[in-house]
């Protein structure tokens, strides 16, 4: 069986269904913004692809279309509406709905808990939250929103069109499990005694390397640990004590807080600060001062700002 339908052009059917609501060539191309000449060689391709007269020529004639036309057309347009109602529809429903992509360590960690708060202050914003390690595509408009943790420079690599604003830009530390840590007894006196220890790793060692530079230490070999390409799963593996991580307030701080997890702090050197990137809520520049989006941008700031004061009094 041959699924396939013979469904003529779009354009030629869009310019029949013109022609034969407006009565004339020249009203159809004014409507449809193309030349009267488009219209016209449209119509005959029709013609030739149904094997029919559509419209009628003879002059003097009671309609511009035959009678086979006026049926066609009759099907057509409603075809056409029912199209066009679809399309509203659909359209419709995802400009009602608010969606917001988000790094997945972030949304689990720090965003999905405080969802009720945001719902229970505006009620009237159906928001939607995905999770997901891609960006957004802004240029087809897959979410009105991305919360996306940028390394230092690489907001400068932003595609044109869009605008951000930073969140946060947190403190990076070192963490392991108790146990982790207890097994390093007495050997952890300075940053560089880490080196001594199994690091872990998302795609890289960048991040630890950009760290601790941070802290004065270069090292020309390959630093040793697993690469385990996600924030959770890294997390995961320093709580069941394979070794220590880097990581900041927001992707643990319930982790810290009940104590699956621990800073790992040297005897005798303390760590300084170091912010490796910043979390950003990025957005298409044509859709910043939608009324959802400002909603949200707010309380999410004044969410994270809280959350950094909390950060600073550990």
């Amino acid at each position: 069986m041959n699924d396939k339908k013979s469904v003529p052009p779009f354009a030629a059917l869009r310019a029949f269904e013109a022609y034969g609501r407006l009565g004339g060539f020249r009203k159809a191309a004014q409507a449809l913004s193309v030349d009267h000449a488009v219209i016209s060689r449209h119509l005959r391709a029709l013609e030739a692809i149904i094997g029919t007269a559509l419209i009628e020529r003879q002059r003097g004639a009671e309609h511009w279309l035959t009678a086979d036309g006026r049926a066609y057309h009759a099907r057509i347009s409603k075809a056409l509406d029912d199209i066009a109602a679809a399309t509203d529809a659909l359209r419709h429903r995802h400009q009602d709905r608010f969606l917001i992509w988000c790094s997945p360590g972030f949304a689990n960690n720090w965003l999905l808990e405080r969802l009720m708060d945001f719902n229970a202050r505006f009620p009237a914003i159906d928001l939607a939250l995905r999770p997901s390690d891609e960006p957004v595509k802004f240029t087809i408009n897959e979410a009105d929103g991305d919360i996306r943790y940028l390394r230092n420079g690489d907001e400068a690599h932003l595609p044109a069109g869009l605008r951000r604003d930073e969140l946060a830009r947190p403190n990076v530390f070192p963490v392991a499990s108790p146990r982790f840590v207890a097994t390093m007894e007495d050997r952890l006196n300075t940053v560089h005694d880490l080196l001594q220890f199994r690091l872990l790793h998302e795609d890289g060692d960048l991040e630890w390397r950009t760290w601790l530079s941070a802290h004065g230490i270069t090292h020309d070999r390959p630093l040793p640990g697993p690469r385990l390409w996600h924030a959770n799963t890294t997390m995961d593996a320093a709580r069941s004590g394979q070794g220590i991580a880097l990581t900041n307030h927001f992707l643990l701080a319930k982790s810290l807080e009940d104590g699956t997890l621990v800073k790992v702090l040297p005897r005798q050197e303390p760590l300084r600060r170091v912010e490796l990137g910043a979390y950003n809520l990025i957005a298409r520049e044509d859709r910043w001062n939608n009324i959802s989006l400002i909603r949200f941008r707010q309380w999410i700031r004044e969410g994270v700002q809280k959350s950094g004061h909390s950060e600073d009094a550990q």
